[in-house]
């Protein structure tokens, strides 16, 4: 059997290329689909089906596209509300050679969710690996709350689990999602596949009775992504759509897209740059930055009119990549030179002066990590504004501060991101931390309080 995974780290998105006899099943592919066709021509195979766990919410899935490319037959888990003849049912197998591919009904993180139960008859008829979706992730479990409401999901998530782990201790686990996603908890590894014997022992979730099981897995539920229903409706079509290519805009595009209306301009930049010189009103979204996609989607709507703004072109071709994978399309254009228009310059915080700021109280500090960040140790009266709850700037419901208000995160990228997006926002005076984020201000003798005092 020949078996790769396929990474796309930016959004903790893992899919699969299972094949035999010439043949390849290729399952939840994300949106940008050349890496198959790589890894089919290199390996000699033609991809004949092509298939999706679950409705992703958090991405753009490839299915479409890549069977339109290589005449596969695209299959979607089976929805009586919206059927089609090569929907995936329940019981339903797939073959390719000697590898044999069952569906396996998991409801829990979305009501119409399978994991895929992989057999390779060259070795044995007994299962071999379990392809789990959003259902047993490595570490962790999938949120059950994007589709129904939150206990409902748990509980069939529960029952999900029962099935999974009568699979055997020995089969290997290979997840849809892992660290970084936003699909998962805080538990989720970075380690991108286990074994049900591992998770059975390892994983606390597991061993808990059916109570408790939806009590823990109902009272820490990240914030919900704005996105999730527009990708949900985009991943049940059945017929390709592609973005179109963004422009190149010179100066006069540029400045004529900027007076048409209400536009977004995306720097992609990096943040010292930014800070030299930027159009006003810009958000600085580094493409250095991890999670770059998670987080446009955050800020972000489908309906926003987009302009990206790099300082070469492969920064804006990656900006490009990571918008269209979670559904930004309305890309007006692309602008490598803007030096006609006018500038805004910010300033920015070391950490120590950050540390002086804050020892005379002449500053507000603007924490932007998520929760399990803040709770592990923060700096008291500091205001927590994790980027979930920034969303786009414009719908904060939080006063700002008086004076200077300093943003700070654990590195740097996300505290450039969310100081522009509160200054979009309408607050005043506010820089980012450079050099260092939270964590770092203990070397400053400034005390934090949580699980790091």
């Amino acid at each position: 059997m020949f078996f790769r995974q396929v990474l796309y780290r930016d959004l903790g998105c893992a899919s699969y290329v299972l094949g035999d006899g010439g043949q390849a099943i290729v399952v939840d592919p994300r949106f940008d689909t050349d890496v198959y066709l790589e890894i089919a021509l290199e390996a000699g195979l033609e991809i004949v089906h092509v298939l999706d766990t679950h409705e992703h919410a958090d991405h753009l899935s490839g299915r479409e596209r890549l069977a339109a490319l290589t005449g596969a037959r695209a299959h979607r888990p089976a929805r009586q509300d919206d059927r089609r003849d090569s929907d995936l049912e329940a019981g339903q197998e797939l073959r390719v050679g000697r590898v044999l591919v069952r569906a396996l009904a998991t409801p829990g993180h979305r009501p119409e969710h399978l994991a895929l139960v992989v057999s390779d008859a060259s070795r044995s008829s007994e299962p071999w690996m379990l392809l789990s979706g959003d259902s047993l992730l490595v570490g962790d479990l999938a949120r059950p709350d994007l589709a129904v409401e939150a206990e409902l999901g748990a509980r069939d998530l529960h029952a999900s689990l029962g099935t999974l782990l009568e699979l055997g201790d020995h089969v290997e686990v290979w997840p849809a999602h892992v660290g970084g996603s936003l699909c998962g908890g805080a538990g989720l590894s970075l380690k991108t596949s286990s074994t049900i014997g591992y998770e059975r022992r390892f994983n606390p979730l597991l061993s808990l009775p059916l109570q408790e099981f939806v009590q823990r897995l109902t009272t820490s539920i990240p914030t919900r992504p704005p996105n999730v229903a527009v990708l949900v409706e985009a991943n049940r079509r059945t017929r390709e759509h592609l973005p179109p290519s963004p422009p190149l805009l010179d100066a006069e595009a540029l400045a004529r897209a900027l007076g048409d209306g209400e536009v977004t301009v995306l720097d992609a930049r990096d943040p010292l740059s930014f800070d030299e010189g930027h159009i006003d009103g810009a958000l600085n979204l580094p493409v250095s930055a991890s999670a770059l996609g998670t987080r446009a989607g955050w800020a972000l709507r489908p309906h926003e009119q987009i302009v990206i703004v790099a300082d070469e072109q492969w920064r804006a071709d990656a900006m490009t990549r990571a918008l269209q994978a979670v559904g930004l399309w309305r890309i007006l254009g692309v602008a490598l030179d803007w030096a006609q228009l006018p500038a805004t310059r910010e300033g920015a915080l070391s950490l120590e002066a950050l540390a002086d700021g804050l020892r005379k109280r002449s500053l507000a500090l603007v924490d932007v990590r998520e929760a399990e960040e803040w709770r592990s140790g923060h700096v008291e009266g500091s205001i927590h504004l994790p980027l979930g709850r920034l969303g786009n700037g414009r719908e904060l419901d939080v006063e700002p501060p008086r004076g200077t208000i300093a943003v700070a995160c654990a590195a740097g990228a996300r505290a450039a991101f969310a100081a522009s997006l509160l200054r979009r926002g309408g607050w005043r005076d506010v820089v980012r931390v450079a050099g260092g984020g939270v964590g770092g201000l203990l070397a400053y003798d400034i005390p934090l309080i949580g699980g790091a005092a």
